[in-house]
């Protein structure tokens, strides 16, 4: 994508806009101009604040420094910047709290979760419905005013068929076979090989890892269900079952388009049911678009966020 720069020849600055996508592996960030004519984007690490509100803030912060750098300002534009964040976790009321009040550097800020700003994205401010499949995963559907959201409680405790409920399924039956309590399975060595340890050192080398870590794991089971190792694909037919459940209860609220999106999407598209997938459609813009609709949306109200119901 070929983005447009400020010029020092720039007389006028517009309404600048920054929407921000976070989550348990990455951060991204849009900066758009009300007029179209300033363009930038940024990346930095996770933003999940499960994980770390602290690291949060710093991806925020990094990833929207390096797009107001890409898009030619100085970097004390950003107090005239109106930012539009979805992150992962704060569906949960008191991490949403924490980072609602954080003394931010922006103009104004509006926080939702990452689910919401992507189906904004997905399907360009109407009605539609997403998964989101990465290293968490979960759903949502919007139809008129009424929303409805699916999962998103978090690893350990949910997002199957994500990249790190995929990793930690590796591992469990990794330990299970050595143990001669499970079915042999070649995610035994694999597993090993990748964490560069035995069977016994799995759990220290494992212990309080951050989901993005679990996550990386998750190739194996795709790699060796492709070599016809049964084990792996006994796991990702698990999986994938509660993501065939969840798009059924999805499309049963007639959202009209529903799309996938997240890091599996093309290794798990093809494992879905068949009636799943002839309902799938492509995404039209980016979870970062989606974020910038939400804080246009909300820069004329008074509440600071749209609250979303399961």
């Amino acid at each position: 994508m070929t983005l447009n720069k400020a010029t020092k020849t720039d007389t006028h600055t517009p309404d600048l806009f920054i929407g921000i996508d976070g989550g348990g592996s990455s951060c991204r960030a849009k900066l758009l101009s009300s007029d179209g004519a300033i363009t930038g984007c940024g990346f930095s690490g996770r933003a999940n604040p499960v994980h770390g509100v602290a690291k949060t803030i710093e991806s925020i912060i990094d990833c929207s420094q390096k797009a107001i750098k890409d898009a030619g300002l100085e970097q004390s534009a950003i107090r005239n910047i109106t930012a539009g964040i979805g992150l992962a976790g704060v569906n949960l009321p008191s991490l949403y709290e924490k980072i609602n009040h954080w003394q931010h550097p922006f103009k104004r800020m509006f926080l939702t979760t990452d689910l919401h700003i992507a189906c904004l994205g997905a399907h360009a401010k109407q009605d539609g419905s997403v998964i989101i499949a990465g290293t968490g995963s979960c759903g949502i559907s919007i139809v008129g005013s009424k929303i409805f959201s699916y999962g998103a409680h978090g690893f350990p405790w949910g997002d199957q068929c994500s990249g790190a409920w995929l990793g930690l399924q590796a591992i469990s039956v990794s330990l299970l076979a050595y143990d001669d309590l499970g079915p042999q399975t070649s995610l035994c060595d694999r597993v090993c090989d990748a964490l560069d340890t035995n069977p016994r050192e799995i759990a220290d080398k494992m212990s309080n890892q951050p989901s993005k870590e679990f996550a990386k794991l998750a190739r194996l089971v795709f790699e060796e269900a492709k070599n016809g190792d049964a084990v792996a694909i006994s796991v990702l037919e698990d999986g994938v079952g509660y993501l065939n459940k969840m798009a059924r209860k999805i499309m049963a609220t007639s959202p009209g388009r529903l799309s996938l999106i997240g890091g599996l999407r093309s290794e798990l598209r093809p494992w879905l049911a068949s009636d799943v997938q002839d309902y799938l459609v492509d995404p039209i813009e980016s979870p970062e678009d989606g974020a910038i609709y939400f804080a246009k949306s909300k820069a004329g109200q008074k509440t600071s966020v749209v609250q979303i119901q399961t």
